[in-house]
């Protein structure tokens, strides 16, 4: 075979049928270099360079990008699903929650919903409520399970659940290990009668579930009772043969306690299939994006994902942050990362099986912290984050595994890109069609002014602030920087300066307000809208004025983390004023999903 361009090697592969990706050639993985591609186009061809009588097309050398969706600026409601409150959830806001809220949304014009990370976490150990320090990536929260929605429950009466739900529903802050104690109460019940009486459709439903699901629903079920017979110790201090178990040993586990690991499969069906029914109705409402869900950066060494896959996880350290002007100690977040020496392994397995999991329910993904594709800083164990250093992944490898999955799925992907940014990331990025990630509050001059709306890149996603910001209301009125200092935290901010940066905001506000005030939401919708940036996002938190920070990073006891609860409840939520507001101006700068 004469030697062809790298344009010719490439059209002649597409021409073979040698799809983009690794591949799997006499039991080894093989990346598509020029000579395994030469090679295996030489085995197909008989020594041809092409099929018979078939013009080869030039061939961008660009990568396969990830999926982009229809094109369409649209604009989406970001919600903390665990603080939605309403007349019929257990205290914790959950997936019967979310269905209704895709279809309000969607009768407003949005086209999505943003929703934190919904991984598993531990339910014994619930007031450990972080959604970014899971036990599994893989799995479901099962306090975000509408328990009353599960054909085989009996109902709250028969369960007798009925009082502590409705104590449950009165609180003000989310009740974490009173919520778990009754789900897990009213899921044994509802599991009961799915073994006494399930349907053969819903029998042959789960079945199919845990056929899909395979090794990784095993050893997650395995895992987690496993763990209740061993709980407090972690998983590497359980007796030896549980430490690291293969799958012959967990097949046997699995037949002499059936019940017990049956349970966590039908909670994970139950989970899975609820959230399927969010997705199938916003696809039906016609929402472009339909559920926007975050990918948390690591797990907790001590859950289900770090021991289901120690060969693809990295011991002995802990995700972190360097020591910067902000932070001079550094951060240690105690998060366990994947292996950059083995996540390669077996086309990336690691690596497509998170994707599909996050992907599977999701127009789009958020990936937290997506530099760490590129490089992730890690503590060693017993070590201070100043003796942290920096490890390198194999970035576009991995971007490329991203953008496979992102067009089997369908799913956008974005990357949280905030902070010191290595010089040609984001190009790189952009290059394999992942979005960047647009905070208002840090797009400034050096003056401090606020860049203006047209600044905004295209493929992207833009939002007034995050989970670790102050709420809009809350930074219009600097109640951030009174909680901050009340607590003992610094705000790394003045009263003076966050004067002149509300300034700042009002000015470039006020050009694209008009007729609403230029400190209002609805202002702030009027800018996002006008940005030429695919995808805007408001919080609920922000359109119904919530005063209080969600999370305050660096702390723990300090401020009530993840625990509040919306004081408007979703029943009041079609009516209410701002959110129609605010829906009528996104619709005005022309982000009207309806079809």
């Amino acid at each position: 075979m004469r030697q062809m361009t790298d344009d010719e090697l490439a059209a002649a592969a597409q021409l073979w049928g040698i799809e983009p990706g690794y591949h799997d050639i006499f039991g080894q993985w093989h990346a598509p270099t020029r000579e395994t591609l030469t090679r295996l186009i030489a085995a197909l061809s008989g020594g041809r360079d092409h099929p018979p009588d078939v013009d080869i097309p030039p061939v961008p050398a660009e990568p396969r990008r990830a999926f982009q969706g229809d094109g369409r600026r649209v604009w989406s409601v970001a919600v903390q699903l665990y603080a939605v409150r309403s007349h019929r959830n257990w205290g914790h806001g959950d997936f019967g929650d979310l269905l209704r809220l895709v279809e309000l949304a969607a009768a407003r014009g949005a086209g999505g919903i943003g929703l934190n990370p919904l991984h598993a976490l531990f339910p014994d150990r619930a007031d450990q409520a972080s959604p970014y320090a899971p036990n599994s990536r893989l799995y479901l929260n099962l306090l975000y399970i509408d328990v009353e929605a599960i054909a085989e429950f009996p109902g709250l009466q028969a369960a007798g659940l009925a009082e502590e739900v409705a104590a449950l529903r009165a609180c003000d802050m989310i009740a974490y290990r009173d919520v778990a104690r009754a789900k897990l109460a009213g899921l044994r019940l509802a599991y009961d009668g799915f073994r006494a009486g399930a349907t053969a459709e819903r029998r042959a439903d789960f079945d199919a579930y845990r056929e899909e699901q395979g090794e990784a629903l095993l050893r997650f079920a395995c895992f987690e009772a496993l763990r209740q017979k061993h709980a407090p110790d972690p998983w590497m201090e359980w007796p030896a043969p549980w430490r690291s178990p293969d799958r012959a040993q967990l097949e046997d586990f699995r037949r002499i306690h059936a019940e017990d690991c049956e349970f966590h499969e039908f909670v994970q069906w139950t989970a899975d299939r609820q959230l399927q029914a969010c997705k199938d109705a916003a696809n039906r409402a016609g929402m472009p994006i339909g559920l926007y869900v975050d990918l948390a950066v690591g797990i907790n060494p001590d859950g289900a994902d770090a021991w289901s896959r120690q060969d693809a996880i990295m011991a002995g350290v802990s995700v972190g942050a360097p020591p910067d002007e902000f932070n001079r100690a550094g951060q240690d977040w105690g998060l366990a990362p994947f292996n950059p020496f083995t996540v390669a392994g077996h086309d990336f397995a690691p690596m497509r099986q998170l994707m599909a999991a996050v992907m599977r329910h999701a127009g789009a993904i958020r990936i937290d912290h997506v530099l760490g594709l590129k490089r992730m800083f890690m503590v060693p164990h017993g070590c201070a984050a100043t003796d942290g250093a920096y490890v390198r992944f194999p970035f576009e490898p991995l971007l490329r595994v991203i953008a496979e999955e992102s067009h089997r799925f369908q799913c956008i992907v974005i990357g949280e890109d905030l902070g010191t940014v290595p010089e040609g990331f984001r190009d790189t990025l952009s290059r394999w069609g992942l979005w960047t990630y647009r905070v208002m509050l840090f797009e400034r001059e050096g003056d401090g002014r606020f860049r203006r709306p047209e600044w905004y890149p295209v493929e992207a996603l833009a939002t007034f602030n995050t989970h670790d910001l102050p709420s809009f209301r809350g930074w219009m009125e600097s109640h951030d920087l009174r909680v901050k200092r009340g607590i003992g935290v610094d705000p790394g901010e003045s009263d003076e300066a966050r004067s002149w940066a509300q300034h700042m905001l009002r000015s470039v506000l006020g050009e694209r307000a008009a007729p609403h005030p230029p400190d209002t939401i609805a202002a702030v919708a009027a800018f996002l809208g006008a940005t030429p940036t695919r995808l805007v996002v408001i919080a609920l938190e922000d359109i119904l004025g919530e005063i209080d920070q969600i999370n305050i990073p660096a702390t723990v006891d300090e401020h009530p983390n993840w625990q509040r609860r919306l004081r408007v409840p979703l029943e009041e939520l079609e009516g209410h004023h701002d959110l129609k507001r605010v829906a009528d101006v996104f619709a005005q700068t022309g982000r009207w999903a309806r079809p």
